[in-house]
């Protein structure tokens, strides 16, 4: 099995919903975002995917979060901007174009990261 790793970043805020501690007032992170594609064949060429391809991909579909306040984003109206949702998110907005995507990863900081795969 073949893995190909492609990380991508933006910025957003948000705020926690029926959250007792500090992450329920409105705050921003800097989030890193890796999309990983796994395959057992490989094209023409040796790859899985061309990884600019694929960057290019999550960097168009990261624009609809950048720089956005994700609370009023329609998929987080009812569902809390939690970083397992937004990684279920880019996962579902992501894998029609990239049906070899076996799992995202958002990280919060450096020392926290959530993973989603279907």
């Amino acid at each position: 099995m073949f893995e190909l790793k492609v990380s991508a970043n933006f910025s957003a805020a948000h705020k926690l919903r029926k959250y007792q501690w500090k992450c329920a007032r409105l705050h921003g992170h800097n989030w890193k975002v890796d999309v990983y594609i796994r395959s057992n064949l490989l094209n023409k060429i040796g790859m899985i995917k061309d990884a600019r391809e694929v960057k290019k991909i999550l960097k168009k579909f990261l624009e609809k979060l950048d720089h956005k306040y994700l609370n009023e984003m329609v998929f987080f109206k009812e569902r809390n901007p939690t970083s397992e949702n937004i990684a279920r998110y880019i996962y579902d907005g992501l894998k029609k174009r990239l049906p070899q995507m076996a799992e995202v990863r958002v990280h919060e900081s450096d020392s926290a990261a959530v993973s989603y795969r279907a």
